[in-house]
């Protein structure tokens, strides 16, 4: 990997080449969810737990001090009204991102998906467009659509998680598939880093850090986790205690101490 990208990748990875990012592209998909109404608070709370990164959207990157973490803007886009979801088109360009000081930029595949076709171009054509600037490029590859039976078995995931490595992410972001031996499968198939997304809402916190926990014995690299940490009651310590797990080895139980909790 080229200077340029290993040192911007310095700003999201820790020496220990792992990651907590917290993504907040949701504005798009969703609308104004809860945590997300005011961005520079919510990003505040993040950096006072100490947050590797933040994943933005370009209109929010404009305007949001994200402080000393490192800064993903986020080039996909679709809403929840349109008629096919699963649908991402690009809404922003690597150069965009480059003007905003973006230490990697994120774009997200439905693998499976009726237009699958016109986001693996998309994928490409970024690659190709971030290797020009030395752009770290992080792609979502997520199984979804008609043929998809269950978004989380190993096969698809590990499909999909390969798909963005061959053609030229240089992180991937993908579901974790339940368990830590299914997932090291996912994992042994990347030449690049693979981190796991949060998903929906979960209804406890041992239950998000345990899943994390899990995921990094298979040899993960950190998360990409948003409504788990921005709706947190308090995020600030949902960020610590992430951090806690991923960059020095803290147990479930010690995590959960960080945040006020117990088994």
């Amino acid at each position: 990997m080229e200077s340029g990208k290993k040192r911007r990748l310095k700003r999201i990875f820790r020496d220990d080449n792992r990651t907590v990012i917290v993504p907040m592209d949701h504005g798009v998909t969703v609308g104004p969810v809860m945590g997300l109404i005011d961005m520079q608070g919510i990003v505040n709370k993040l950096l006072l737990g100490g947050v590797d990164a933040v994943l933005l959207n370009r209109g929010v990157a404009k305007s949001v001090d994200t402080g000393n973490a490192g800064l993903i803007v986020h080039l996909s886009g679709s809403t929840k009204h349109c008629p096919d979801p699963n649908s991402k088109v690009q809404i922003c360009s690597v150069e965009d991102a480059v003007r905003l000081g973006a230490d990697a930029v994120s774009v997200h595949i439905n693998v499976g998906a009726k237009h699958e076709d016109r986001m693996l171009a998309t994928l490409g054509n970024v690659a190709c467009k971030c290797d020009d600037y030395a752009m770290p490029l992080l792609a979502m590859m997520y199984p979804r659509g008609p043929n998809i039976k269950d978004s989380h078995a190993v096969d698809v995931v590990a499909h999909a998680a390969r798909l963005g490595a061959e053609l030229g992410a240089d992180v991937i972001k993908t579901n974790y598939t339940g368990d830590a031996e299914s997932f090291k499968e996912v994992v042994s198939c990347c030449h690049v880093p693979v981190i796991i997304a949060g998903g929906p809402k979960m209804e406890t916190a041992k239950e998000v850090l345990q899943m994390v926990s899990d995921s990094l014995k298979a040899g993960g690299a950190g998360v990409s986790i948003g409504r788990n940490v921005f709706q947190h009651e308090n995020p600030t310590k949902m960020v610590k205690a992430l951090l806690a797990l991923i960059h020095r080895g803290a147990s479930v139980y010690e995590a959960l101490k960080i945040i006020g909790e117990s088994e």
